[in-house]
C-alpha cells in the first residue's frame, strides 16, 4: 500500500513538472523592444521596434520677398528689385548637390547627388534620395549651389542634353544658375541674363564658384519631406544691391558679376515646413 502511495505522488509530481513545462508564457522576450513582455519565459518572435532611420525628401519652392513664384507667373512686370528695377521672369533653373546634415560632435551625413531643379518647364521640383537616414536633432543642414570643383569635372549626360555646359574658355564644367527676363528700362524693356558658374579672373585662371547654402537646424523623427524656400529677390540685393542696367547681360565671363552672385546667393535659399 505504501508502495502505491509513493507512485502516485510521484506521478502527480511529474505531472506538474510536465505541466508546467509545456505551460510557458510566450511573447516578447527583448527588453529593448517596444512590446517587451516582463512575464514571458519564451519568446515567440512578436517584438517590435521603433525605426532609428528613414528617408528624406525635398521640395523646392520659390518666392519674391514672400510673393510666391511659379512658372505660371513668368512673362509678367510682377517683380521691382531692390534697385527699384521692374522686371519679370522667362527662365529660371539651378543646380544644387551634396546635401549634408550635421550632428553635435561634430560628424556629419552625406546625401550624394545633385538635382537640376527647372521652374521653367516644372521640372526638378522634388528630390527622394536613396539614402537612409539616421533620426535625430541635427545642428545644420545644407548643400552645395552649383558643383564643387571635384563634381564640376565630371561628365553628366542629363546635364549635358539640358545643355548646361558652361564654356571651356571660361572654366567649364557646368552652369550653376540660369535666371533671364526682361527689365523696363527708360520705357522700353530690355533683356537680362542672369547666369552663374565658374568665375575667371584673368584669361586662363578660373576660381570655383559655388557656395554652402546653411538652412539651420533641424530635427528629424520619421519619413520627412524638407522645403527648401528661394527668395528670388535676395540675389538682387545682398549683399549687393544689383543695378541691371550695369550687369545685365555678358555677365558669364564678368568676374565682378560671377564673384557678386557668389556673395548675394548666401541668403537665398532657406527651411521651409518640414512634414513628417
Amino acid at each position: 500500500m505504501k508502495t502505491k502511495r509513493i507512485f502516485i505522488a510521484t506521478t502527480l509530481i511529474l505531472s506538474v513538472i510536465a505541466f508546467s513545462s509545456c505551460s510557458k508564457k510566450e511573447g516578447c522576450t527583448d527588453p529593448l523592444a517596444n512590446n517587451y513582455d516582463a512575464d514571458a519565459d519564451k519568446d515567440d518572435g512578436s517584438c517590435t521596434y521603433n525605426a532609428t532611420t528613414g528617408k528624406l525628401s525635398f521640395s523646392f519652392t520659390h518666392n519674391f520677398d514672400g510673393t510666391p513664384v511659379s512658372n505660371t507667373d513668368f512673362n509678367q512686370f510682377n517683380y521691382i528689385n531692390q534697385n527699384g528695377d521692374t522686371l519679370s521672369l522667362t527662365k529660371l533653373r539651378y543646380l544644387i548637390s551634396d546635401i549634408r546634415l550635421y550632428t553635435s560632435t561634430g560628424d556629419s551625413i552625406l546625401i550624394e547627388g545633385y538635382k537640376l531643379v527647372d521652374v521653367t518647364n516644372n521640372t526638378g521640383l522634388s528630390w527622394a534620395p536613396a539614402d537612409d537616414i539616421p533620426f535625430g536633432s541635427y545642428t545644420g543642414i545644407s548643400f552645395i549651389f552649383g558643383f564643387d570643383s571635384l563634381d564640376n569635372t565630371g561628365n553628366y549626360v542629363d546635364l549635358n542634353s539640358a545643355t548646361w555646359n558652361w564654356p571651356a574658355m571660361l572654366g567649364g564644367g557646368y552652369h550653376f544658375m540660369q535666371m533671364e527676363g526682361k527689365y523696363r528700362n527708360n520705357g522700353s524693356d530690355s533683356l537680362y541674363a542672369y547666369h552663374m558658374g565658374t568665375a575667371r579672373p584673368s584669361m586662363g585662371v578660373f576660381e570655383q564658384n559655388y557656395f554652402k547654402a546653411d538652412l539651420g537646424a533641424i530635427t528629424i523623427s520619421n519619413n520627412a519631406n524638407i522645403e527648401i524656400k528661394m527668395n528670388i529677390a535676395e540675389w538682387y540685393k545682398n549683399p549687393n544691391t544689383w543695378v541691371l542696367n550695369d550687369f545685365h547681360s555678358t555677365l558669364m565671363p564678368n568676374y565682378t558679376a560671377q564673384i557678386m552672385m557668389n556673395q548675394n546667393g548666401r541668403s537665398v535659399f532657406s527651411l521651409g515646413t518640414v512634414s513628417q
